[in-house]
């Protein structure tokens, strides 16, 4: 997933780190459930029973943009501005990795009628609205048949940033409407908690199931937004985190309660690590180059191709082997789209 970045000089941080950590997690978590079709040997899933590795890395990154896009928001000069960036970040490396998925892996692998006029017409419908690419056809015999289903949580990031404008907007982001976000975030904790949704559908009937449904990432987005307003209120230290872990190992293996409380404590954890833990640098990767998004829009292409070719691999192998390839092809979207549009979006004329 895309947020601005967070590692210049003069803001060292964690971030970046996270967000490679996250996206390399959704794929080793894909990997079982890719070649079995259920998520039995998924290493979460065996913990705790409630939320899937793909679950947790996907809420992180939802965690990560709240508080950073918020940021974002106020730091720049106009809405008419951030719209640009946000749109600018989000929207061409998502639609080379759709395109890709669309127009060239999908008639290699069982697709039909991608290339007529109304097959184009429907993708570029799909495109338009932030969804993954539809083929019918695609993968016949896999388990998961689908060209790149990694990229539903896309839409809901979006329109995560148009409610950071719209609050913006409506003046809820200064300091004295900030108990409002506030508000809102713990009514969404709420909802979740009574939904017991995970991984954008129903695990067990829920008391508000579209309710639930429809704002899992908004709570989860808002949480992170608070971490950033109430910044200046909220400390981050050792015991902090030492208590969240406490508070939340046992939590995850509730439905009613794993993802809430990965919202509040895992997103402490997250602050703590990204701004009070030793600072790891991995040379250009955690410094000026960003392919965790890259990473996230490659990885579900990659893994089912490996597995179109050999449908009996070790998951473990068609990790590390999806991890490098799609690594690879996440350095080559940063290079050649996302960072330049980000350079052009930035840019005065």
């Amino acid at each position: 997933m895309s947020q601005p970045s967070a590692s210049s000089p003069n803001r060292d941080n964690n971030f970046n780190l996270l967000r490679l950590f996250f996206a390399s997690l959704v794929i080793v978590s894909h990997s079982p459930e890719l070649v079995d079709g259920t998520r039995s040997r998924a290493i979460f899933t065996a913990m705790f029973g409630t939320l899937t590795g793909g679950d947790v890395a996907v809420d992180g990154f939802f965690l990560i943009s709240g508080y950073l896009i918020t940021q974002s928001f106020l730091r720049t000069s106009s809405v008419l501005e951030y719209l640009k960036k946000r749109i600018a970040r989000i929207f061409p490396g998502y639609a080379v990795a759709f395109l890709l998925c669309a127009l060239i892996v999908a008639p290699f692998v069982g697709g039909a009628g991608v290339w007529s006029v109304a097959g184009i017409g429907k993708l570029l419908s799909q495109m338009a609205t932030l969804l993954p690419p539809k083929v019918i056809g695609v993968f016949p015999g896999l388990p998961q048949p689908s060209l790149n289903a990694s990229l539903w949580t896309i839409r809901f990031e979006f329109e995560c940033y148009l409610a950071v404008a719209a609050f913006g907007l409506l003046g809820f982001l200064q300091p004295r409407f900030r108990p409002v976000i506030a508000i809102a975030a713990a009514v969404l904790l709420c909802i979740g908690i009574a939904g017991a949704v995970t991984g954008g559908h129903q695990v067990h009937e829920p008391a508000l199931p579209t309710l639930a449904k429809d704002t899992r990432f908004f709570m989860i987005f808002a949480v992170g937004a608070v971490y950033f307003l109430f910044r200046e209120r909220i400390k981050l230290h050792g015991l902090g985190a030492a208590i969240a872990i406490a508070a939340l190992i046992p939590a995850m293996a509730f439905w009613h309660l794993a993802e809430p409380a990965f919202a509040v404590c895992g997103g402490y954890l997250i602050f703590w690590f990204a701004f009070q833990a030793p600072i790891i640098h991995l040379g250009p990767l955690t410094r000026s180059d960003d392919i965790s998004y890259g990473i996230y829009l490659y990885g579900w292409p990659v893994q089912t191709l490996i597995i179109w070719h050999d449908r009996t691999i070790d998951p473990w192998l068609l990790s590390a082997l999806a991890l490098a390839i799609a690594a690879a092809l996440g350095y080559a979207s940063w290079r050649l789209v996302e960072k330049p549009c980000l350079r052009l979006a930035h840019s005065r004329v």
